[in-house]
């Protein structure tokens, strides 16, 4: 919670971002480390790590993105030294024979046989930061998760990723979902600004369009999560799990902002007539039928019909939030979303953060009230926290 009786920071200065994004980093960097290689993935609210085992190809990915991009962008020399370590586990420990990357280690072994594209997207994201920051095997191992994708999980013919292989000589699993290949695009379009190559830069456009236009107008000009094999909506897919870690039901408000902010970020490498429409429209969907009128903040999922199908409010959520309000500020100029910048930072500042121990908490019941002390389980490493920080620096004056 917020201390008592201090005001807020300025949310809108550089200072403070910066100092906001290394408060959340020291968290991991006291608490991370594994001496045997790599990034425990299990943290308290305190930094406790409750299993020093468990690693996740998420989690594992996205502590190479955050140091790779805090050395990059600031010349942290120790973060760069994290990234490295970070990306050598990630390919000599996740990477498995025939190119896949194991979704799940136990004891340092895979767990699952399952090729997950999600993780895959994070592999490419980890691979293209580290290049951008010019940490040696970032290029290779970019170039090389990209041909395993292309050739494993890429159908041409649906302009989309599957999502999983069941196993690498298996055919694909009849789920398709937009997740994992909205983080495909978000790791072209950072390939594409580590490395210039216009094929990242044109999937990335292609993905863009794909989801966030054509198939988000087959259902009302929102996202929606899950599909069949052949991409018609899938409307009843985990209808029973709205809280799903990957899979929730119901449109993501999230998501929405998080397609914002990846349009807005496309526009500026490579503009078409309908990136900063349909930004507009996807992040005002968000708002309008995800803002909690009474209690603030955003909830994690809507129902069809515009109720909350899952009331509770995660950290990214916030996050991806104020990023995509600040840079339609920034684009459109209207102050609406200047404002609601502020209004998502205040709601977090007063909730999420953990003026104690450093970090954000991960998620929270509707009115606020505490779920767990479980900080950072795998998946997290507060990333959408510190890249949204970073993405609103880079848009200021």
């Amino acid at each position: 919670m917020r201390p008592s009786n201090k005001p807020y920071p300025d949310f809108e200065s550089g200072p403070f971002l910066e100092s906001h994004v290394e408060q959340t980093l020291n968290f991991y960097r006291r608490n991370a480390t594994d001496p045997g290689g790599g990034f425990f993935h299990c943290f308290r609210d305190d930094g406790t790590v409750y299993d020093k085992s468990a690693r996740h190809l998420v989690s594992s990915a996205r502590f190479v993105v955050n140091f790779a991009t805090s050395f990059d962008s600031t010349g942290n020399t120790d973060d760069q030294e994290r990234a490295r370590r970070g990306l050598e586990f990630l390919a000599e420990s996740h990477r498995q024979p025939g190119g896949w990357y194991a979704w799940e280690l136990d004891r340092g072994a895979a767990s699952s046989p399952v090729v997950a594209t999600y993780g895959h997207a994070f592999v490419l994201l980890a691979a293209a930061s580290a290049a951008r920051a010019g940490i040696p095997g970032g290029t290779e191992i970019l170039d090389e998760a990209w041909g395993f994708c292309e050739r494993n999980l890429w159908r041409e013919g649906d302009g989309a990723y599957v999502d999983e292989l069941p196993g690498l000589s298996l055919p694909p699993d009849r789920y398709r979902g937009q997740n994992a290949n909205m983080h495909m695009c978000e790791a072209c379009l950072s390939a594409w600004l580590a490395v210039r190559d216009a094929k990242f830069l044109e999937r990335a456009k292609a993905l863009a369009k794909r989801f966030a236009l054509e198939l988000a107008d087959e259902c009302g000009g929102q996202v929606w999560e899950h599909y069949a094999s052949d991409w018609t909506p899938d409307l009843n897919y985990n209808r029973e799990k709205p809280d799903d870690l990957f899979k929730p039901w119901g449109f993501q408000p999230g998501h929405q902002f998080e397609w914002s902010r990846l349009l807005l970020t496309l526009e500026k490498e490579a503009a078409e007539d309908w990136h900063l429409e349909r930004a507009i429209s996807l992040f005002d969907a968000g708002w309008s039928t995800g803002f909690d009128g009474e209690h603030g903040g955003v909830v994690y999922g809507v129902s069809p019909d515009g109720g909350f199908a899952s009331g509770k409010k995660y950290y990214w959520v916030q996050s991806e939030g104020f990023a995509a309000a600040w840079r339609l500020y920034r684009r459109t100029g209207i102050q609406a979303y200047r404002e609601r910048y502020n209004e998502l930072w205040r709601y977090s500042w007063d909730n999420l953060v953990d003026h104690k121990h450093g970090a954000w908490f991960r998620v929270l019941e509707r009115d606020g009230s505490r779920i767990d002390d479980l900080k950072s389980p795998p998946g997290k490493t507060d990333y959408h926290t510190v890249m949204t920080c970073w993405d609103v620096m880079s848009q200021l004056d």
